[in-house]
């Protein structure tokens, strides 16, 4: 697994990684559009193929994770963790006191692994998500304080 600060021509890559991780994907000038912004950064993770992604913004002292996604056939293995583990760095780096994100209340691996890296459920999102001919669901708010370090 190769975790990597994303540029602009990582574009491919992340569009690659996140259309196999959901089910409406962003595209690659989606990334490359966000990636050129300011306060905008994220990760791609690589094994033979894209297996992950992660785009975060920090502006007036909050990160906000906008999306994070890993391929079905990369989950469990440490992929969403790490580039967790990352943008978190790279966000108290950047002055940010504390990170918001939204998941699926139906995405319990998820949730658990943002509760194991100290993030609280802060609110909830009613139909949030747009699943097409399944409806739409709700999106649990999550934050962490990066002002504090865990023990």
């Amino acid at each position: 697994m190769k975790l990597e600060l994303a540029t602009p021509a990582d574009a491919p890559a992340m569009a690659s990684a996140h259309a196999q991780a959901f089910d409406t994907p962003w595209d690659e000038m989606d990334f490359e559009d966000l990636l050129e912004g300011a306060g905008i950064f994220g990760f791609v993770v690589r094994d033979e193929d894209p297996a992950g992604v992660l785009v975060c913004r920090t502006v007036a002292g909050e990160a906000e994770i906008l999306t994070v996604g890993v391929a079905p056939w990369a989950r469990r293995r440490g992929v969403g963790q790490a580039l967790m583990v990352a943008a978190i760095g790279v966000a108290r780096e950047a002055g940010a006191g504390e990170m918001f994100l939204e998941v699926d209340v139906a995405n319990a691996g998820a949730v658990a692994l943002y509760e194991r890296l100290g993030f609280a459920r802060a609110g909830l999102r009613k139909a949030y998500y747009d699943r097409g001919a399944n409806g739409r669901a709700d999106a649990l708010v999550m934050r962490l304080d990066l002002t504090t370090r865990p023990d």
